[in-house]
């Protein structure tokens, strides 16, 4: 774009650190990278290596997930189930979320024969992919449901990075939407952590246009 007016312009894309944009010869992507890591301490963390720094990174995501959780709790009854310009809900977010462990963790990382719970949120078009989405529930979850899942997949990546070893994160695994692509278990991790975040970022931004 050259010589174009964008005052007001909202850009909003959660693979921008994948690489370059340039404002007036500017690459404002390392810009915008370190605001996203003031406003959410422990983001700068989401692609650590070692064991030690992936338990901190963990910790952080469950605090700042744990406050985002609080903060819907003192809103009007039947935030968790808004769906701002047809996004998520707050409550679907946090079922996808449970979904991507299942994924990255349940399927690639562990192997588990049959890691997806019936609650988890998997995006609609993964069915014109052939994913098998009859192993999901219809109709809406209770929040207390959600809330019980996302417990038992937050513990999940807790207890497996607890006795990580740097050889555990160097071991291959398939990817779990591409079998015939092998990726290190870190790279499956860094996955989800970068699901958790940008999908926060997503459910606050949704919470404060309902202010």
């Amino acid at each position: 774009m050259r010589g174009v007016n964008v005052c007001g312009l909202d850009i909003d894309a959660p693979w921008l650190a994948d690489g370059a944009l340039l404002i007036n010869g500017v690459d404002v992507v390392p810009l915008v990278e370190a605001e996203l890591n003031r406003r959410f301490p422990g983001r700068e963390l989401k692609h650590a290596k070692d064991p030690d720094d992936l338990r901190s990174a963990w910790a952080a995501l469950e605090r700042a997930w744990a406050a985002a959780v609080d903060r819907v709790g003192s809103m009007p009854a039947g935030t968790v189930d808004v769906s701002i310009d047809g996004e998520w809900s707050f409550a679907q977010t946090l079922r996808h979320l449970a979904f991507a462990t299942d994924a990255w963790l349940g399927k690639a990382i562990l192997r588990l024969s049959q890691p997806f719970h019936p609650l988890g949120q998997p995006h609609a078009e993964y069915e014109a992919d052939g994913f098998d989405m009859s192993v999901f529930a219809t109709g809406q979850p209770s929040l207390a449901e959600v809330r019980e899942l996302r417990a038992e997949r937050q513990a999940m990546v807790r207890d497996f990075l607890a006795s990580v070893t740097p050889a555990r994160l160097a071991e291959p695994r398939q990817n779990p939407w591409s079998p015939e692509h092998e990726e290190p278990v870190l790279h499956c991790l860094h996955v989800i952590f970068d699901e958790e975040w940008e999908h926060l970022r997503f459910a606050l931004r949704d919470l404060n246009a309902q202010k």
